[in-house]
C-alpha cells in the first residue's frame, strides 16, 4: 500500500469492543454521510436536466431520502460544478458523484480525480476500482483525504458481468475489493440487488469486520429487486436502494419515494 494512503487505515478509535470497524467513528471522516438506517438514493437520470431539479425539489423533504446520485447524464451537458450547483440550490441532502466507472483507471489519477470533485462541491463518490490494489488504495484512499464519503462497488447487476455468466470479471473480484478497501477504513459499498444471494454474502462478510456496513444497492425495479426483499437479505446492514425510472419517471415523484420508503421500513419490523 502506498505510504501516503497508508496513513488512512483505521485508529484504534474507529474500532468498537469486538475490533470491528464503527460506522459512527468512521462517518466523522467526512462533512456528509447519508442519514439513517434504511431509505433511498435516488439516481438524476432522467432526459433534461430540467426534470433532475423538478426531481429533487419534489422529494427533498421526504422522510427516508437519503441522497442523490449525480451521473454523466447531467454532468456531460452541464459540467459537474455546475450541475452540484444547481442541485445544491434545492436541495441540502447529500450528493453523490458516479462517474461511471471511476477507480477503473491508472492509480496517479485519483488524486487529481478526487480534488476536482472536491472543488466541484460533492459529498460522496462511488468508485469502481477494478484496475487492481493499487487503484483501491489510491481512489479510495484520495477520496478521503478530500473528505469526500467513498463508496465502493466493482459488480454490475447483470448475468453476464461476472466470469460464471459469461463476462470478464471474476467472480470473486467484490470480495478482494472490498477487503482491500476495508484496510483503509472504507464502510460504504456498492453491491447490485437483483439478486439476493449475492446480498446476504456480502452483508455478512463485511459484519464480521464492520459494526454496520452500509450497502448502496442498484438493480431495484426494472433490474429486478424489491427494496423490502434487500432489505431482508442484507440482515446487519444500513440499505439504501439505488432507485432512478421508478421516480424519476413517475407521475408523483415524492409519492413513490414515500412508497420505496414504506417498503424498506415495514421489511425492518
Amino acid at each position: 500500500m502506498a505510504d501516503s494512503y497508508a496513513l488512512q487505515r483505521p485508529s484504534p478509535a474507529e474500532r468498537d469492543a469486538s475490533g470491528r470497524l464503527s460506522h459512527l467513528a468512521l462517518a466523522k471522516r467526512y462533512d456528509a454521510t447519508l442519514p439513517g438506517r434504511s431509505g433511498i438514493v435516488i439516481a438524476l437520470d432522467a432526459e433534461t436536466v430540467d426534470e433532475s431539479r423538478r426531481v429533487v425539489e419534489q422529494t427533498t423533504t421526504v422522510e427516508g431520502v437519503a441522497g442523490y446520485k449525480v451521473g454523466l447524464t447531467m454532468v456531460l451537458r452541464l459540467g459537474l460544478a455546475e450541475a452540484i450547483r444547481q442541485l445544491r440550490s434545492v436541495t441540502d441532502r447529500p450528493l453523490v458523484y458516479d462517474h461511471q466507472k471511476a477507480g477503473a483507471d491508472v492509480p496517479d489519477m485519483a488524486a487529481k480525480f478526487a480534488a476536482n470533485c472536491r472543488a466541484a462541491g460533492v459529498d460522496g463518490l462511488i468508485l469502481f476500482p477494478t484496475a487492481g490494489p493499487r487503484a483501491v488504495d489510491a481512489f479510495v484512499g484520495a477520496s478521503m483525504q478530500q473528505r469526500l464519503l467513498p463508496i465502493v462497488g466493482g459488480d454490475l447487476p447483470f448475468p453476464d458481468y461476472n466470469a460464471s455468466g459469461g463476462g470478464y470479471v471474476i467472480d470473486d473480484a467484490l470480495d478482494l475489493i472490498f477487503a482491500r478497501a476495508m484496510t483503509l477504513g472504507a464502510d460504504h459499498f456498492v453491491v447490485p440487488g437483483n439478486t439476493t444471494a449475492k446480498l446476504t454474502h456480502h452483508a455478512a462478510r463485511l459484519a464480521e469486520r464492520i459494526d454496520a456496513p452500509t450497502l448502496l444497492v442498484p438493480g431495484i425495479g426494472p433490474l429486478g429487486g424489491t427494496l423490502g426483499s434487500i432489505v431482508k437479505a442484507a440482515r446487519g446492514a444500513r440499505v439504501f436502494g439505488v432507485v432512478g425510472r421508478a421516480v424519476y419517471a413517475a407521475a408523483d415523484p415524492a409519492d413513490a419515494a414515500k412508497r420505496l420508503i414504506d417498503e424498506g421500513m415495514r421489511a425492518q419490523q
